[in-house]
C-alpha cells in the first residue's frame, strides 16, 4: 500500500529512541497517522512542527497497518504560530476538533474550511471569524449540521436571527420574538457567505451557538470537554474593539 499527499501536521509524539509518530490531516485521507524513522534527530524535529506542510508519502503492507512516512517540507508556518497567541491557541483549537474525527476518514470539505482558516490566524479578528466557520462546518460533517437557510416555523429566509436549541434550525425575528428567551443568537455571517471579518459580539454569539451543539452532540456523549484554548480565544473576542 502507498499514496502521497499534501497535509498539515497537527502533532507529533515519541516512538522509541530515535523515531517519531507523525499525526497528519490531508485531504484525501483525512487524519492519518504514520511512523517517522529518524524523526526525533535535529533537521527532523525542525520540520515536524505542528502547523507545517509537507508532501507525505505513506507506505504499508497492510492497509490497516500503522505504516511509515517519508516526508518533504514546504510550507513552513509553525514559527509564525507561536510568534502570537491568538495563532497559537487557533491552531490548538482545530487540532483538538480534527481529533474528533475518526482516522482515516477522508473530509475534504473541512479540509478546504480548515487551510482557510489557517492562512488568517495571524489576524484575531478574521482568525475568529474563520474559525466560527469551521466549527460549524464540523458540526455538518460529524452529521449535526444546522438549517440556517429559512425559518423553521414559517419558511422565510429573510432576517434569520436565532436558532432553535432543539432543532437546530433557524427561526425569524418576527416567529421567533415570543420565544426569544428558549433562542440562541444567529449571527448574520453564519447565516450567509459575508466578506471579511465579522464584529466581535457577532463573533461571541457564534461561538456560543457552535459550543452548544458542539457540547451536545460530540462532547458531551464521549465524556470530553472543549479544548482550553477555545476559551481564551473567546475571552480574547470579547477585548476587541467594536
Amino acid at each position: 500500500m502507498q499514496w502521497t499527499e499534501d497535509g498539515v501536521i497537527l502533532g507529533t509524539r515519541r516512538h522509541g529512541e530515535t523515531s517519531a509518530i507523525l499525526e497528519l490531516f490531508t485531504e484525501a485521507h483525512g487524519r492519518h497517522l504514520g511512523l517517522v524513522r529518524g524523526g526525533r534527530s535535529r533537521r527532523s524535529q525542525v520540520a515536524l512542527q505542528p502547523g507545517n506542510s509537507v508532501i507525505a508519502t505513506w507506505r504499508a503492507r497492510l492497509d490497516e497497518h500503522l505504516g511509515v512516512y517519508s516526508v518533504e517540507p514546504t510550507t513552513a508556518r509553525a514559527a509564525s504560530l507561536m510568534d502570537s497567541a491568538h495563532a497559537l491557541y487557533g491552531f490548538a483549537v482545530l487540532a483538538a476538533h480534527l481529533r474528533l474525527l475518526p482516522e482515516r476518514d477522508p473530509h475534504p470539505e473541512l479540509f478546504r474550511y480548515f487551510m482557510a482558516t489557517l492562512e488568517t490566524l495571524h489576524d484575531p479578528r478574521a482568525g475568529a471569524t474563520a474559525l466560527a466557520r469551521f466549527e460549524l462546518a464540523l458540526l455538518a460533517d460529524l452529521g449535526f449540521g444546522l438549517d440556517l437557510g429559512e425559518c423553521a416555523a414559517t419558511g422565510a429566509t429573510q432576517e434569520l436571527v436565532w436558532v432553535s436549541p432543539k432543532s437546530g434550525r433557524a427561526v425569524s425575528r418576527s416567529a421567533g420574538r415570543p420565544y426569544r428567551d428558549r433562542l440562541l443568537p444567529l449571527p448574520g455571517f453564519l447565516a450567509m457567505e459575508t466578506a471579511g471579518p465579522a464584529a466581535p459580539s457577532d463573533i461571541a454569539e457564534a461561538f456560543t451557538l457552535t459550543g452548544f451543539f458542539l457540547s451536545r452532540h460530540v462532547h458531551v456523549p464521549r465524556q470530553l470537554t472543549m479544548p482550553p484554548e477555545r476559551q481564551r480565544i473567546v475571552d480574547m473576542v470579547g477585548r476587541m474593539a467594536p
